[in-house]
């Protein structure tokens, strides 16, 4: 069966209202707050160069969330979810033990 023109257009705008939509979901997420038992529980901080270095020996400076593997935001968004923290968002700049730097 051959697809019409309409047919595309009109999927075509369901999918773009889908991911403005899901993109307007996350963008309405809570922040993770470095009290959250899960923040906690990571070492989470907002800003990393507040990271405790004795207490987490893998931090180096220049890791943060903005450049980690799990990070789900483009380039120069302030806050983006993390898979870590389901249904939360975390700082570019913070940091915690989960840090796996993107390839």
């Amino acid at each position: 069966m051959k697809a019409s023109r309409r047919t595309f257009l009109i999927s075509s705008i369901g999918v773009a209202s889908s991911l403005a939509l899901s993109r307007q979901a996350f963008a309405d997420a809570p922040k993770v707050a470095e009290s959250d038992p899960t923040a906690q529980a990571l070492g989470y901080k907002e800003d990393a160069s507040k990271v405790d270095k004795a207490k987490f020996a893998k931090y180096a400076p220049g890791q943060d969330c903005g450049n980690c593997s799990f990070y789900q935001g483009k380039a120069g968004d302030a806050y983006a979810p993390c898979p870590m923290f389901a249904g939360k968002q975390v700082a570019a700049k913070g940091w915690c033990s989960a840090y796996n730097k993107k390839a």
